[in-house]
């Protein structure tokens, strides 16, 4: 039993507090020479930076084009990406200047695009590529997602002052009482104490069983 109840809490406490999959997104974009438009696999990756998040989002394959050459910090990207789930609202993401020239009629790479995320709502947030804007030789392309992509990334988050619900905590709260967030606190809690339980009664037997031989002696 003993070994269930700790097998049981150890799954619990591995549960991924994030899951991330490429998306393939397929943009429709406004350029000043005409509407043109591509696919792109779009990666989106959180990383954990105190109570901030650290979001990146990555292009696998270039998107619009220009008839120039882009000389070298000729093109500036920004984007925006949706959040779904506990939040709403959007993030705005920014990167570098093109750091080689990009030649023309090819499609533009982008660089990866960061931003900083703080939770305000706790629970899964979902994150799904929005709009992306490309700003070059003073005029500006944008590119929006066609349909309804599925969200690259989802995280598992705690606002600020709160409490993640998918997180087992430990301690005690006011009063002495252990904290609960929610169902999975609870069946760690009931684990520990089946675990209490059958070690108590292992050592109440062998004291009463070394009683008894005492007693015959």
């Amino acid at each position: 039993m003993l070994a269930s109840a700790l097998a049981g809490s150890a799954v619990l406490m591995a549960a991924p507090a994030a899951r991330a999959e490429v998306v393939d997104v397929n943009y429709q974009c406004k350029t000043p020479i005409g509407d043109k438009s591509a696919v792109s696999p779009i990666d989106i990756k959180g990383v954990r930076s105190g109570s901030n998040y650290k979001i990146t989002m990555s292009w696998q394959k270039g998107v619009s084009s220009s008839p120039v050459e882009l000389g070298k910090g000729a093109m500036s990207p920004s984007a925006t990406i949706k959040l779904g789930g506990a939040e709403s609202g959007a993030l705005t993401v920014t990167g570098p200047a093109n750091q080689a020239a990009i030649p023309a009629n090819t499609p533009i790479k982008i660089n990866d695009l960061t931003g900083t995320y703080t939770p305000t709502k706790t629970g899964k947030v979902t994150f799904t590529a929005g709009v992306l804007t490309i700003k070059a030789l003073g005029t500006t392309t944008t590119c929006t997602p066609a349909g309804n992509p599925g969200p690259s990334l989802t995280l598992d988050v705690t606002a600020a002052g709160g409490r993640s619900t998918g997180a087992a905590r430990s301690g005690t709260g006011a009063g002495g009482r252990l904290p609960q967030t929610g169902p999975e606190d609870s069946a760690i809690a009931l684990g520990t104490l089946g675990g209490t339980v059958l070690l108590t009664g292992a050592a109440g037997a062998l004291w009463l069983t070394r009683r008894n031989q005492a007693v015959r002696r």
